[in-house]
C-alpha cells in the first residue's frame, strides 16, 4: 500500500505594510524650555522616527526655530491635530509637509534667459522638488524656452498704464493655478506694495550684488570701469522695500583686471543662477524659516 506524505499547510502570509510617510515639521515660538522635549514626544507617541533634526534659539529676537523629518504611519490629520496641542502651548507657528513634495512654482522672466533655463533643467533632471505650472513673461522672447520644457506661457505685458491690470491677472493666475511659489528669474519689473505684501513670503528674487553702487542697465559696464575685483549675486524674499528682502543665499566670484565686461557678465550670470537654484531648493525643502526681516536657513 502506497504512503501519502502531506504537506502541512503553510501559515498565511502577512499582510503588506505601507512604508511609513515622510514628514517635515517645521516651527517658531518664544524660545522657552521644553519645547524640543515637547515636539519629540508628541512624535514619539504618534509612532515617529525622527531621522533629521535641527533647531536653533535667536537670543536677539527670543525665537526659537526648529526643522524635523519623521517617518510615521499617522495620518496628516492625526499629526495635526497633536501639533495643534502643542502649538497652543507654546504660542507657536508650524507647517506641516510630505518630504520632497514638489512645490508649485510660477517662474516670472523678461528677456534674460539664464535662471529659467537653470531652474527648468533643474527641476527636470536634477531632482529641484518644484512643479513648474506655468511661466509668466513681460516679453515673449522666452515663450519658445517654456515650450521646450513643456511648461505653460504667459505674455504679461506690463506698462505704467497696464501694471494694475497685469498684476490682476498675476494673482488670477497664482489662483488658478494653485501656486505656491512665486520665483522672479531676472523679471525685471517692480511688483506694487500691495502685491508684496499678499504674497509674502512666497516670492523669491535674485540681483547682482553691485547693488546700491552700481544701479541702472549696465552694472556690470560701472562696475568693469571701477574695477571691482568680487561679483556676487543675492537670493532674497520679496518685500515692499526694492531688493531688501530677507536674505536667502548669497554667492560670490573673484575677478581681476584681465577680465573684460562680456567675462564679468557671464560669471554674473553662472553666479545667480546657482545662488537663485539653492534659494529656491532650500525654500521648497522647508529649510528657510523668517526671523523678521532675517532667515534662519538649515541646511
Amino acid at each position: 500500500m502506497a504512503c501519502v506524505t502531506t504537506q502541512p499547510t503553510p501559515p498565511p502570509a502577512a499582510p503588506a505594510t505601507a512604508p511609513p510617510t515622510e514628514w517635515v515639521l517645521t516651527l517658531s515660538c518664544p524660545d522657552r524650555p521644553g519645547i524640543v522635549h515637547a515636539v519629540s514626544g508628541m512624535l514619539a507617541q504618534h509612532d515617529g522616527n525622527i531621522t533629521e533634526s535641527q533647531q536653533f534659539g535667536d537670543p536677539s529676537s527670543g525665537l526659537f526655530f526648529m526643522r524635523v523629518q519623521v517617518q510615521s504611519h499617522a495620518s496628516r490629520e492625526e499629526l495635526e491635530s497633536a501639533l495643534a496641542a502643542v502649538a497652543g502651548r507654546f504660542e507657536m507657528s508650524w507647517r506641516l509637509d510630505v518630504v520632497g513634495r514638489p512645490v508649485r512654482t510660477l517662474v516670472m522672466v523678461s528677456r534674460a534667459a539664464h535662471c529659467l533655463v537653470d531652474l527648468l533643467y533643474r527641476e527636470r533632471d536634477q531632482g529641484l522638488p518644484i512643479d513648474v505650472v506655468g511661466v509668466v513673461g513681460n516679453h515673449p522672447d522666452l515663450a519658445d524656452i517654456a515650450d521646450f520644457y513643456g511648461k505653460p506661457f504667459h505674455h504679461v505685458p506690463v506698462t505704467a498704464a497696464t501694471k494694475t491690470e497685469a498684476e490682476d491677472r498675476l494673482r488670477a493666475l497664482v489662483t488658478e493655478l494653485d501656486v505656491e511659489l512665486v520665483v522672479l528669474a531676472r523679471y525685471m519689473q517692480i511688483l506694487s506694495d500691495e502685491l508684496c505684501r499678499d504674497l509674502a513670503g512666497q516670492v523669491i528674487n535674485i540681483h547682482h550684488s553691485f547693488l546700491p553702487s552700481f544701479k541702472g542697465a549696465r552694472p556690470y559696464a560701472q562696475a568693469h570701469d571701477r574695477g571691482v575685483k568680487l561679483i556676487g549675486a543675492t537670493s532674497h524674499y520679496v518685500t515692499g522695500d526694492l531688493d531688501e528682502g530677507p536674505i536667502i543665499e548669497q554667492d560670490v566670484e573673484r575677478v581681476d583686471h584681465s577680465r573684460a565686461v562680456r567675462d564679468l557678465v557671464a560669471l554674473g550670470e553662472d553666479v545667480e543662477r546657482r545662488t537663485l537654484a539653492r534659494a529656491v531648493r532650500w525654500h521648497a525643502e522647508h529649510r528657510v524659516l523668517l526671523n523678521g526681516h532675517r532667515t534662519v536657513v538649515f541646511h
